[in-house]
């Protein structure tokens, strides 16, 4: 039986992720499989790939053949890497203490550079994020000062017309006052 590992789609529209799978050949995509292996979300950045590791290098050993996007991940992951090394050690031309630290120091240097590209996305979030904030707060204030400068305005009305409804009753009072004298 001739075995593929390749990707079966789940998700919805506009949102695909996919499980890595191992399976026949002939079956179709989303069909029947043998073992799932994984998962890939290419919807992250970095994409986010969770692999069985000992069971993928399993599968490469004995044969299956990955498609071009999984062999893409796997080499990724270090899986083909790992199946290099143990041909080596197969081989005779070192030992499988070297090829654990040959793959170790693949792996670190790999997770450096992750990293720096997560630090990077991390950075550039927080000044978006910073830039918009002070966007925020410079409208707030502009918007403080409108509503003082109303409030403002509303109480020299009120002022204003508390100072005339008084001037005119005044008026009233030295109206009626004069009348009465006489």
């Amino acid at each position: 039986m001739a075995t593929k590992i390749r990707l079966a789609r789940h998700g919805h529209k506009d949102y695909a992720y996919y499980h890595i799978v191992v399976a026949d050949s002939r079956s179709p995509r989303d069909g029947k499989i043998i073992e799932r292996i994984g998962s890939y979300n290419p919807n992250n950045n970095p994409a986010k790939v969770d692999l069985k590791f000992d069971r993928a290098l399993y599968w490469v050993n004995v044969g299956a053949q990955p498609t071009d996007t999984v062999r893409n991940i796997l080499s990724g992951e270090g899986v083909l890497l790992m199946k290099h090394l143990n041909g080596g050690v197969a081989k005779g031309a070192f030992s499988e203490e070297e090829a654990q630290k040959r793959f170790e120091a693949w792996k670190a240097q790999k997770d450096a550079k992750n990293g720096k590209i997560s630090k990077a996305e991390a950075d550039k979030k927080a000044a978006v994020a910073a830039a918009l904030l002070a966007q925020e707060v410079e409208t707030n204030k502009a918007k403080a000062a409108e509503v003082a400068k109303k409030r403002q305005d509303a109480a020299d009305a009120l002022a204003a017309a508390a100072v005339e409804a008084a001037q005119e009753a005044a008026a009233v009072e030295a109206e009626a006052n004069g009348e009465a004298a006489e």
